[in-house]
């Protein structure tokens, strides 16, 4: 049987089952006689590399039962993450991965613990979770898991955020979540170090709730090293923020990756815009589509009801709002559009504060209001708060697909909560030209109510279109966009055939005029320095072709088989792929190619390397040669500025930038990391 329960993240939560369960991911009943998992212990290792993270983590748990147990747990996926490496000691024993197609995983797995040997399987469940197995853990035996993961982090308006997800998601069915077992609390201390290696000077670093018990600052010259202690053990997410110096120019930087005679390399293309965006006086509507299903009891719903509170009382009255809830179905809670004047938002602020939890998750009949009873003369923005969880009434994504690209408005939205539903939410937004973003209930107030601001309440550059020529570039991801709005980095991952001089342009439409910007680069014939390019390439394209299949642009069928492909070629676990985890010998008798293994030993050597070196900076758009001016751009990259807000419950701050908010609450220059 398939458990419906979202566990907290790697050993959050810890389940045994016995060898005698129906099939293997069944986690233990509260009433089964097992034993949780004793977590020993669970330390975590983050470093930023310019625009990547990688996130290594180690955790020590011990079978407490008197029988042979298999070990199941899972944990919530973090946005575009590639799951790259798994290993297993169990006593003197070793155990690696390699991704293998899901069935086949699935059966040599299932072969491994029948005979009572040493096997592990990492696999993904749908958008929600990444689950684990270790078959055959002997009575007061230990393991030890490590297992690590790439994922790319955006700069935004000069500020970059990661988030480590330990807190429940609550997307699930809350009945099973009683039925279980879990043990969230390590015996010993949670540590978590974080590194950062920035090309560009830093102006500081922040942990909100995160305790500091070691440091290694050198802000000017890119470097942070600091030790948390997690003192509520895995119980809440991790966030951290660095922001980048003031007066950084907008620039073109370019990461390549080529191994010498390779016929194609992989490369990251992120162009930063130093183009002055006005901001928006004119008034203009905005309508709250918010969740109020059950999956959004307890901090999620209080959250939103505040921040929506909030947000009304920085609108201006020339400004209307319309609010929209939904749970089985929608409501049209304000009845139409309301202006915007003190006495209005009084009034509704109090109603909104009744607001409840209730009913199951009927997502298109609210986006469907929305989009409904438009004035074609104003300009409006839908901001929809949600968990992502479609469950009621018309949840095809190729429908929602339908349904935005007929109107014209801009969708903005909030996923709460972890286990939330990205894919849905990116197919939402990408038609609409709109944005979202992750929030957690650790978040810092103070940057989400900033990083909105630039978003909304400014100028957008629209129709952006990037185009290379002078090296033959192909299978590019991300390289269009409908809209590029203030402080947000245009990303385009791609492959290319040879090394050469490239001209790059970025067309846009800025108050109405199309503008060119255009720089000369070079492309590298070789370049070892990032290996794990390819994963994250790969990523990318798997995003795209779930995005494709999801607006009906490609049959599902043909979507799945090129993830297929992706995840075998590059090793990753995907919707098609799992990680399977044996021993040298094992992988030799079933004839397993270890593809991993030697994509793991070339990017641990580049990392390696690149530890012991300075910090490389990969702006392309700079002066060579006999160029006058190869910059892109002659102005400096936004960023956040200074001042003060009050602060209030995280969700809604990001939406409070869709008013021009006058003040704003700089990041607070840390010398203890708090």
């Amino acid at each position: 049987m398939k458990t419906t329960l979202s566990t907290l993240w790697m050993g959050a939560f810890f389940a045994l089952s016995a060898l005698t369960a129906s099939a293997a991911g069944t986690l233990t009943p509260a009433d089964s006689g097992c034993k949780p998992a004793e977590i020993v212990s669970h330390d975590v290792k983050v470093v930023i590399n310019n625009r990547f993270a990688k996130t290594e983590v180690v955790q020590q748990f011990r079978n407490r039962n008197s029988r042979t147990v298999e070990a199941v747990y899972s944990f919530p996926l973090p946005k575009s993450a590639s799951l790259s490496e798994v290993t297993v000691q169990i006593g003197e024993k070793t155990i690696n991965g390699e991704v293998v197609d899901k069935k086949t995983a699935g059966k040599i797995y299932g072969e491994e613990k029948k005979k009572g040997g040493n096997a592990a399987l990492a696999t993904k469940e749908g958008y929600q979770d990444f689950q684990f197995n270790i078959a055959n853990l002997a009575p007061d035996a230990s393991a030890t898991v490590r297992f690590v993961y790439y994922q790319p982090l955006p700069v935004d308006t000069g500020v970059v955020r990661y988030v480590y997800p330990l807190e429940e998601g609550g997307t699930k069915d809350r009945a099973a979540e009683a039925f279980w077992t879990r043990n969230s609390k390590p015996v010993g201390k949670t540590t978590l170090r974080m590194i950062v290696r920035s090309a560009w000077p830093l102006d500081g670093v922040r942990a909100p709730g995160g305790t500091v018990v070691k440091q290694n600052l050198d802000l000017k010259k890119g470097l942070a090293d600091l030790t948390y202690e997690l003192g509520t053990g895995l119980e809440r997410d991790f966030v951290f923020y660095y922001q980048l110096a003031s007066g950084l120019p907008g620039r073109l930087e370019v990461i390549p990756y080529k191994k010498a005679g390779s016929e194609q390399g992989t490369f990251l293309m992120v162009l930063t815009p130093g183009i002055d965006l006005k901001p928006i006086t004119s008034g203009a509507d905005y309508a709250f589509v918010l969740d109020r299903s059950g999956s959004m009891y307890g901090d999620k719903l209080r959250t939103l009801c505040e921040g929506v509170v909030k947000t009304l009382e920085k609108m201006h009255p020339e400004d209307r709002f319309r609010i929209i809830t939904f749970d089985s179905s929608a409501s049209d809670f304000t009845r139409g559009w309301i202006a915007a004047t003190p006495e209005n938002i009084k009034k509704w602020s109090r109603k909104i504060s009744s607001i409840s939890p209730r009913g199951s998750t009927n997502l298109y009949e609210a986006m469907k209001m929305a989009v409904g009873k438009l004035d074609a003369d104003r300009v409006t923005s839908i901001v929809l708060v949600t968990d992502g969880v479609t469950n009621t009434g018309v949840i095809s994504p190729q429908a929602f697909h339908k349904l935005m690209k007929s109107a014209d408005v801009r969708v903005f939205g909030f996923l709460m909560g972890n286990s939330a539903n990205w894919p849905l939410m990116r197919t939402i937004c990408n038609v609409s030209g709109g944005f979202y973003e992750g929030v957690s209930n650790n978040d810092d107030i103070f940057g989400k109510l900033l990083l909105a601001k630039s978003k909304i309440a400014f100028e957008s550059l629209h129709d952006a279109q990037v185009k290379i020529s002078g090296v033959p570039t192909f299978d590019l991801t991300g390289e269009s966009l409908k809209k590029l709005y203030r402080g947000q980095q245009l990303a385009i991952f791609g492959r290319y055939r040879k090394g050469g001089e490239a001209d790059v342009s970025l067309t846009v439409r800025l108050s109405g005029r199309e503008q060119t910007y255009k720089c000369r680069v070079h492309f590298p014939e070789s370049d070892l320095d990032n290996p794990e390019l390819e994963r994250l390439w790969a990523m990318s394209r798997i995003e795209m072709f779930e995005d494709m299949a999801n607006a009906g642009l490609t049959p599902k069928g043909e979507a799945d088989s090129a993830i297929r492909d992706l995840g075998l070629q590059y090793q990753l676990v995907t919707d098609e792929t799992s990680m399977l985890v044996l021993s040298d010998e094992a992988f030799d008798s079933y004839r397993i190619e270890r593809r991993n293994r030697t994509r793991i030993a070339e990017e641990h050597a580049a990392q390696s390397r690149r530890q012991s070196a300075p910090v490389r900076n990969y702006r392309a758009d700079v002066p060579r040669g006999g160029d006058q001016d190869n910059r892109m751009f002659h102005g400096n990259a936004p960023r956040l500025g200074g001042g003060a807000v009050s602060p209030f419950l995280v969700l809604i701050a990001m939406v409070l930038a869709i008013t021009a908010i006058s003040s704003a609450a700089g990041m607070r220059k840390t010398e203890n990391g708090k």
